[in-house]
């Protein structure tokens, strides 16, 4: 899971990074809260841990824009008061911080189910496991990982560009990615499709691909 870490205090945020490191998250650390605003405006992340008395723009102002452009990303904050939820008060334990940060992912995990359905397609996000009706699918990693993300969206165009930042990473690569996303597109749509009456992956010409049941033929 990628974590944003926006926090002032240095030590802070490498202990925490650290810590979150060591029990299998990805952090990314901002050090104020318009640099965490900016990392949160281009890139995706699971959740967020927020420090309330930032310089500049504070935690909450961060939140409140946050929640205005309706991002339901779940947000803990790191607070010396005791006036709000999913928060943690100054100083913690980091197992404190831990206990919190998995009961909030808990509570929002009906949004992200580990189980997706798109069809008679059905992906198993814990166990990487792809089945299309009574046929098991072997994909490689960066395959499931690209349908993974195709079924979050499914029903909805996603461009190369956003496949380029949210699956590969590399939102700011020099050379395009679109010739490799083809490629794979293509490796999974013949895993999927060949020999389906109902094709799930669906192209739309000069703007990306679609995952729905019923689609088209591309």
């Amino acid at each position: 899971m990628r974590v944003l870490l926006i926090e002032d205090d240095a030590k802070t945020a490498r202990a925490l990074a650290s810590g979150l490191r060591g029990e299998g998250f990805e952090p990314t650390t901002a050090n104020t809260g318009e640099e965490g605003f900016f990392l949160l405006s281009r890139e995706s992340f699971d959740f967020v841990i927020l420090d309330w008395m930032l310089p500049g723009r504070d935690g909450i102002e961060v939140l409140r824009t946050l929640r205005g452009r309706g991002s339901k990303t779940p947000v803990l904050l790191l607070t010396a008061r005791d006036a709000v939820d999913d928060r943690v008060v100054k100083p913690f334990a980091f197992a404190e911080l831990l206990a919190r940060v998995r009961a909030l992912l808990r509570r929002v995990d009906s949004g992200n189910p580990l189980r997706q359905q798109v069809g008679d397609l059905t992906l198993d996000m814990q166990t990487r496991r792809v089945v299309r009706g009574s046929r098991e699918i072997a994909l490689t990693p960066r395959e499931f990982d690209l349908l993974a993300f195709l079924a979050q969206h499914h029903d909805e165009t996603v461009t190369r560009q956003m496949i380029a930042r949210e699956v590969w990473r590399e939102p700011n690569r020099a050379t395009p990615l679109d010739n490799v996303i083809d490629v794979h597109l293509a490796h999974l749509r013949r895993k999927l499709d060949d020999g389906e009456d109902v094709k799930l992956i669906q192209t739309v010409r000069g703007v990306g691909f679609v995952l729905r049941a019923g689609a088209a033929v591309a």
